[in-house]
């Protein structure tokens, strides 16, 4: 018998090992001959050197699979550890998605393993166009999962360590900001309309670990005006309901961004909430900014709506009153 120590330190053990270690209780199952002891980022195994060597290689193309799609699900280990026993040599082909079949629109996976892809051609067109530029738009009624696929994006590059946060922000209310009149702290004023931005989150974070990235300031909600004066870098930042921002505070907004950034902005042209006298900075940005290369636009439309079946048919409706 053979004891051996395996030093988990080119992927997140948390991940892993699970909530609790419970993918190590899933890992004694299939290696029920091993004794197997999570520490920290360690492993302690006792075994035969045959065993230890292959369940070596399954925790190593465990790593790979959180590498490349950012989350090792319940599915994915049973079938990465169910594979044949004899084999020793273990490569990237072997990676599965959670569904078992090679699916390239799946962005990130969430919370229980759920699959956050891109659903519609234009949020693929969104997860396209920013792989080759820095900053996007994407512009489209309620529905059509623009801030949903923009959050996934940002939670897959924090996954991947390809940026050190995520900042989150949007107009509170109206352009103005006018939050004096709610109740409660500043926090408790301006929650309300940070909402959806947290929702979203929900689905892709485990509750425990969202909570520390918050805390941490790895992950930032703020309202657009707290955005004034920061240069923000190594982030991916997005700017929802833009449309309620004036030409002013979305130059604001824009001239934030730092060498090592993305940016995405969403809104509703159809839902602007500004007053009467004031332009949404979105239409006007839609006209100057189209054609500056590292820039680009999405519009999406009610064909890419996600959610209940009659949302299309509504907008549709309004559209063509």
């Amino acid at each position: 018998m053979v004891n051996k120590e395996i030093i988990v330190d080119h992927a997140n053990p948390a991940e892993i090992f699970g909530v609790n270690n419970k993918h190590v209780k899933l890992f004694q199952q299939y290696f029920p001959k091993l004794k197997i002891v999570a520490r920290g980022n360690q492993l302690f195994v006792n075994g035969t050197l045959k065993e230890i060597e292959l369940f070596e290689n399954k925790i190593e193309l465990l790593a790979k699979q959180l590498k490349q799609f950012g989350n090792i699900t319940p599915v994915a280990i049973d079938s990465i550890l169910k594979k044949e026993f004899a084999q020793t040599s273990i490569d990237e082909t072997d990676l599965i998605e959670t569904n078992g079949s090679s699916d390239q629109d799946v962005i990130v996976y969430g919370n229980g393993g759920k699959i956050i892809r891109a659903k519609t051609p234009n949020q693929r067109k969104m997860v396209s166009l920013l792989k080759q530029n820095d900053i996007l738009f994407a512009i489209g009624p309620a529905g059509t999962g623009k801030t949903y696929t923009a959050v996934a994006l940002a939670v897959k590059a924090l996954k991947n360590k390809e940026i050190k946060r995520i900042i989150l922000t949007r107009p509170a209310v109206e352009a103005g900001e006018s939050l004096g009149f709610l109740p409660g702290d500043l926090r408790e004023k301006i929650d309300p309309y940070l909402r959806p931005l947290y929702d979203a989150l929900d689905d892709m974070i485990q509750p425990e670990k969202l909570r520390q990235y918050i805390e941490n300031r790895v992950i930032e909600i703020a309202p657009m005006a707290f955005m004034r004066g920061r240069t923000l870098d190594n982030a991916y930042v997005i700017l929802d309901e833009a449309q309620n921002a004036t030409d002013l505070q979305l130059k604001m907004f824009l001239t934030r961004m730092g060498p090592h950034a993305k940016f995405i902005v969403t809104g509703d042209l159809t839902q602007i909430d500004l007053p009467k006298k004031q332009a949404s900075g979105l239409v006007r940005a839609a006209k100057i900014l189209d054609g500056i290369e590292g820039i680009q636009f999405a519009y999406l439309n009610y064909e890419d709506v996600v959610r209940h079946k009659l949302v299309k048919d509504i907008i549709r409706a309004y559209d063509t009153e």
